[in-house]
């Protein structure tokens, strides 16, 4: 591998290797705690609402940095109208659609400011930020709303059966159905990557190096394993889990794959030149917002199940994570830039590092403070980057 080579990759994979090395860090700090599988597995569901939420600013990032500043009240107000509403003796599921309808009407309503008339994103946001916050007091009454519904509860990821069954055993030290679903979404990878990459060499597309190729695939496949296992050790797959990746898949799928996620990126890279191709670039604009407004209710949902509460403090700061996570995991400033998987890594990143410091003992400050250089360091990075490349 030549030095360009080298070069490139570690500009590619960059957060991927920053990620191993805050790991690395902290099982040595932290005397092994922060790799104990129910570590592992608060990990997942403390974050649930970063994954979710990262997601969607993605899409709005793509479109030229743009950033959406209210998904921490929207998420408060969709989740308080949903303690409400079951508290009230609403079944469930009407009340998780009626979140989910909310959610998208407040992402239609922003949507139309940025889109149409051309309101700064990030003054409409704003706006909203303030004002879903008083919504959420208005709806709680400034008080605490327990949800008590367990099949609510088990199914999004807060109930003491908020895991998937174990079918195949019964042996409590380690859940034999994770460890198989682990071994089938490696194959199923496998088979993916390996027939996408046949196809790509016989119409002659160009693809990495046989042996970068295979050392990938091994590295994320041992990872998916490795996950598999500490969490077949706790209690094995919590609900919460299938949501996201059911979420980031679609998602992935959705930036790669369809004529709208192409949009996205060609939008943040030249909107001018985007538009003149026939693009309508507003309805870009406005699918992006609509969309960050439904997965705002959607992480709603899961704080709610999670809290087992609704409270008119939820999802403050919530924002800024979501924003973190993404131009940590790879996003420019600048928009057209940017992936799922970019995301997670970026999400997973600023995860780790709360929690390793959170089990040193650190004060939640310097954790703040810690949060803030490691978003600076990426931000720069990628500025930096550009700037090289003119």
């Amino acid at each position: 591998m030549g030095k360009t080579n080298i070069s490139e990759f570690l500009k590619k994979y960059t957060m991927l290797l920053a990620l191993i090395a805050v790991i690395i860090f902290f099982s040595f700090t932290t005397n092994g705690a922060i790799l104990l599988p129910q570590n592992i597995n608060n990990l997942i569901s403390q974050n649930a609402y970063v994954f979710i939420l990262g997601v969607g600013m993605l899409l709005c990032i793509l479109t030229g940095g743009n950033i959406d500043l209210s998904v921490g009240s929207v998420l408060c107000f969709t989740a308080g109208i949903g303690a409400v509403m079951m508290q009230a003796g609403i079944p469930w599921l009407v009340s998780v659609i009626a979140m989910l309808v909310v959610g998208l009407l407040i992402g239609v309503w922003q949507a139309y400011w940025v889109a149409y008339i051309n309101v700064p994103p990030f003054i409409v946001t704003l706006a909203g930020m303030y004002a879903f916050r008083g919504l959420s007091n208005v709806v709680l009454q400034g008080y605490a709303v327990q949800v008590s519904d367990t099949t609510f509860l088990n199914l999004f990821g807060g109930g003491a059966d908020c895991y998937v069954p174990d079918f195949l055993g019964s042996n409590p030290s380690l859940n034999l159905t994770c460890m198989v679903v682990g071994v089938l979404i490696v194959v199923m990878y496998a088979a993916v990557a390996i027939s996408g990459r046949m196809k790509s060499v016989k119409k002659g597309y160009p693809v990495d190096p046989i042996v970068k190729f295979y050392a990938k695939l091994i590295v994320i496949s041992a990872a998916v394993i490795w996950i598999s296992y500490k969490l077949a050790q706790f209690k094995g797959i919590p609900t919460v889990l299938i949501w996201i990746a059911l979420l980031l898949l679609g998602y992935a799928y959705l930036t790669q794959k369809t004529r709208i996620g192409r949009y996205l990126y060609a939008v943040g890279g030249n909107a001018k030149a985007t538009g003149l191709s026939g693009i309508n670039t507003k309805k870009v604009m406005f699918f992006a917002y609509v969309n960050i407004g439904f997965l705002s209710a959607v992480a709603g949902i899961t704080t709610l199940a999670r809290a087992t509460s609704a409270q008119p403090t939820y999802g403050q700061g919530y924002e800024m994570d979501a924003i973190a996570a993404c131009f940590v995991g790879g996003a420019s400033a600048y928009g057209g830039i940017g992936t799922v998987f970019g995301t997670i890594i970026g999400a997973l990143l600023m995860g780790v590092i709360n929690q390793g410091m959170s089990i040193m003992g650190v004060d939640s400050n310097y954790q703040n403070v810690v949060k803030g250089l490691v978003l600076l360091a990426a931000v720069v990075f990628d500025v930096v980057s550009k700037r090289e490349k003119k």
